[in-house]
């Protein structure tokens, strides 16, 4: 029986040390991250960490452009990268500024229990560094935009609100263990590469991604391979895939609460957050509904003509 435990014990052992030079090799093939927009790099710190975005277009200090925020959405991959097929063409009319979310993209991944909390008092200290901005926000990072804004943090005010198939739910009900499970050191690490691995990236493009594989790049998805394998990559996204960046407000009263222009952009194929939730939430809200067609969660970047036609429009309605 000792005998067995020993023997049992050292296969364990040599499963882990498996692990963790597979760990090692790909993160040894992770190359450092470069923006993924073209702008100006910069760095905001915010409680001891240092948050990354992209600005770019004519300064509103020394023009009457207005500044338009962009906030990517929670994923594995995220970044502000989300948005590569609009930026340069937003940043041709207004002054744009788009960060990457702490612990995504080149902002700093602390091992931190991200938290739909933290997201939403970031969300609202970046935003009350500007004068009334417009925010165009995608997906789940818009229900981080209402909660911060129903109870503001700081001086924030917005002057429109544009989101992109917004929910306030992007995983299951808190689940502890998972999210514990993926932190851990080895095994985490390993399970994470999984979920993060260039199969299981094209898997998730197209299953609820893109209505067009044709619509994404070899080249982004190598980006987006890039990110997931940054140090520290799997502690925001553990949270993610477990629950807890769930938010807690009432996505469709506090949208309808605000007292600005609210527009909502959906791609008529989404099934994660389909089409008949979207009417559900402009109704509740008293908000316009546009719908592109072809499209599942990235209608801005499978058809960026039509998104960013959709987007001046509720970018001219006066606030």
């Amino acid at each position: 029986m000792i005998r067995r435990l020993v023997k049992a014990a050292g296969v364990g052992v040599a499963a882990v040390g498996g692990l963790a030079a597979v760990n090692r090799a790909l993160a040894a093939r992770a190359d450092p991250l470069d923006p993924p927009l073209s702008g100006d790099h910069r760095t905001y710190r915010w409680r001891g960490m240092d948050v990354s975005y992209v600005e770019a277009g004519p300064a509103d200090e020394d023009t009457d452009a207005e500044t338009l925020v962009l906030l990517h959405g929670i994923n594995a991959a995220g970044s502000s990268g989300e948005f590569r097929e609009v930026f340069d063409e937003l940043a041709a009319e207004y002054h744009v500024v788009a960060p990457d979310l702490p612990g995504f993209g080149c902002s700093d991944r602390p091992p931190l229990q991200y938290s739909a909390t933290l997201y939403e008092e970031f969300v609202g200290d970046f935003l009350a560094e500007f004068d009334s901005p417009t925010v165009l926000v995608s997906s789940l990072t818009t229900a981080y935009v209402a909660g911060a804004l129903s109870d503001p943090y700081g001086d924030v005010s917005v002057s429109r609100l544009v989101a992109v198939c917004p929910t306030a739910r992007g995983g299951p009900d808190r689940v502890t263990w998972a999210r514990e499970l993926l932190r851990a050191p080895v095994v985490g690490t390993a399970l994470f590469n999984l979920l993060a691995s260039k199969p299981s990236i094209r898997y998730f493009n197209a299953d609820h991604g893109y209505y067009d594989m044709a619509s994404v790049t070899d080249e982004w998805m190598a980006y987006e391979w890039q990110t997931a394998h940054q140090p520290g990559a799997r502690y925001a996204p553990a949270s993610f895939v477990s629950g807890f960046l769930n938010a807690e407000v009432d996505l469709g009263s506090a949208l309808g609460d605000l007292d600005v222009p609210v527009t909502l952009i959906w791609g008529r194929e989404a099934d994660i957050t389909p089409l008949s939730q979207g009417r559900d939430l402009a109704d509740e809200a008293d908000a316009r509904l546009v719908v592109i067609d072809d499209a599942k969660l990235l209608p801005h970047v499978e058809h960026p003509a039509a998104f960013l036609d959709v987007a001046r429009e509720a970018l001219s309605i006066p606030a």
